[in-house]
């Protein structure tokens, strides 16, 4: 299995519970913020869904200047968020499929002000920025999520509101 197939498994199996996560957001609520200085829910919601996408992407140039960064995107629903999300990790797969192990470890580099701030082999991009940045805001969504009294679903382990280990016992019961 090349670099770029097993970071895209990993990619596809969190793909599952990224989706649960926005599909429970509550489209009356898109506007919502849990502070002032905070993204929308709407807003972060797209932002995770197509984080995959756009970082794939990333990945084949040589370089990024990350004043460039994309705008805020403000859904209009919960469809949109979703096809969103679809349509960014079928750009993952094709940006990732096109890469073979030797282009994985050329370098990155990111630069601001036109300086570089960074340089990595594109696998620590893909890694840290694609996939642990997905996480990581996916966890912000969870707290969003519960802070408007949306159950959240499990990710790693049961959440206060679903337990898939009770269940799976419970089946076994039955």
């Amino acid at each position: 299995m090349s670099m770029s197939d097993a970071l895209y498994s990993e990619l596809e199996q969190e793909a599952a519970t990224t989706r649960r996560m926005l599909e429970r957001v509550p489209g009356d609520q898109l506007g919502w913020r849990p502070h002032p200085r905070s993204r929308t829910l709407g807003q972060l919601a797209m932002h995770v869904a197509g984080v995959p996408g756009a970082l794939a992407e990333l990945s084949h140039l040589d370089t990024f200047q990350f004043e460039n960064g994309p705008p805020e995107v403000d859904p209009g629903n919960v469809k949109e968020i979703l096809d969103a999300f679809d349509t960014s990790m079928a750009r993952a797969k094709e940006h990732l499929g096109r890469m073979d192990d030797r282009k994985i470890m050329e370098t990155w580099t990111g630069t601001l002000g036109g300086k570089p701030v960074f340089a990595v082999p594109r696998i620590g991009l893909l890694r840290a920025i694609m996939l642990n940045h997905t996480y990581h805001h996916r966890g912000q969504l969870s707290v969003y999520l519960r802070e408007l009294n949306v159950p959240v679903p499990s990710i790693y382990g049961p959440s206060a509101d679903e337990n898939p280990f009770a269940m799976a016992t419970e089946a076994m019961r039955a």
